[in-house]
């Protein structure tokens, strides 16, 4: 009986996890905006769906660079290559979200609040829905073992 490759568990993880969060951030966009509107008219709609739109690329990026890494499985650099694009994607993510912050500080068609709230509630509710999901898979955890020498240390001959 063959063991699936551990990546294609996780490829199919991610890909769930990617489709929940996306469901569960547009949940939260048609909330925080009710809300904006409620709170601050046009300026928290905007603010609101600026939000929620941020979570939900930011939150996809961890995701989608884990998916793209994994189509290097099987290489001799493979966990080099892995946690350099996986890393990459944190820090883009990070410089990205400095620059758009720096922009939208003191625009008068953003209410911060508003803002700050639905990409707070969107960043908690992917996490969420991240744990529920990786609690639910069935990620192989070993893989079957390869030929053993005769000494039965497992190294091929």
């Amino acid at each position: 009986m063959t063991t699936p490759r551990p990546q294609l568990a996780v490829n199919r993880v991610m890909r769930t996890a990617l489709k929940w969060d996306a469901i569960i951030v547009a949940g939260i966009a048609v909330i925080a905006v009710v809300i904006g509107a409620l709170v601050a008219g046009g300026v928290g709609v905007g603010s609101a769906l600026i939000g929620a739109a941020m979570g939900l690329v930011f939150l996809g990026i961890t995701a989608a660079s884990i998916l793209y890494a994994n189509r290097y499985a099987g290489g001799e650099l493979f966990a080099g290559i892995f946690f350099a694009i996986v890393l990459g994607g944190w820090i883009l993510k990070f410089i990205v979200f400095l620059v758009i912050a720096v922009l939208l500080r003191h625009q008068p068609w953003v209410n911060p609040y508003v803002l700050f709230l639905s990409i707070i509630a969107g960043v908690i509710g992917s996490l969420v829905v991240d744990v529920v999901v990786v609690m639910r898979s069935r990620i192989p955890l070993a893989v079957e073992p390869g030929p053993r020498d005769a000494s039965g240390s497992g190294e091929k001959e």
